[in-house]
């Protein structure tokens, strides 16, 4: 594909996002993004055959550049593992907040009706990656005597449950900054020290 067709294919992908952050998955039809993108139907045609295929590419190229960031802000630079904890769990909170261009609600509608295997699901990718980067933070506190944690994947998979519970909490019920940085920090503190103990 050339540079051309490369930049026409991203557009088409970020007015998707935009339709699907407003309308879910469940109502859009390729005549809302034919619309969004102010192009023909052929044209859409050329590079996408339905919204699920659409839909599977806007959130696979959301889980990668997050994922990328994620992963190195994660493991470069000086920072004790918990400011890099600290900061990774800042951003997955403005995730959780945020209210423009939330794929939440078009996510969940779209798995709960369309059955996508482990290995293609973008969203078991993201997670996996997250569980990682926390999995390794945790690991460099206990190796600086930051954390304690005898079972690093296990509370890293903990907290991301944590986070993916409350990003759906934030898009049915609401939430508030405050009891997200409730619901966090109590799993957090059980990764430190009891000094009394010692």
């Amino acid at each position: 594909m050339g540079e051309k067709s490369e930049k026409k294919k991203q557009y088409i992908l970020d007015k998707a996002r935009e339709v699907f952050s407003e309308k879910g998955f469940k109502d859009v039809t390729m005549k809302d993004i034919v619309d969004a993108c102010d192009i023909s139907r052929g044209g859409l045609y050329l590079y996408f055959s339905s919204t699920s295929e659409l839909f599977l590419e806007v959130l696979s190229a959301d889980v990668h550049e997050d994922d990328e960031e994620a992963v190195g802000a994660a493991l470069s630079g000086n920072a004790s593992a918990g400011d890099m904890l600290a900061l990774f769990l800042k951003e997955q909170k403005k995730e959780i907040l945020r209210k423009k261009n939330n794929l939440t609600v078009a996510t969940y509608e779209y798995f709960s009706v369309n059955k996508v295997s482990t290995k293609e699901n973008p969203l078991k990718e993201k997670f996996d990656t997250a569980v990682r980067i926390v999995e390794k933070l945790i690991e460099n506190g206990i190796d600086s005597g930051e954390f304690y944690c005898e079972n690093p994947i296990g509370c890293a998979r903990n907290l991301m449950y944590v986070v993916e519970g409350l990003k759906i909490t934030a898009n049915t019920i609401g939430i508030t900054e405050e009891t997200i940085d409730r619901e966090l920090m109590f799993v957090l503190e059980g990764l430190v020290p009891d000094e009394s103990n010692s």
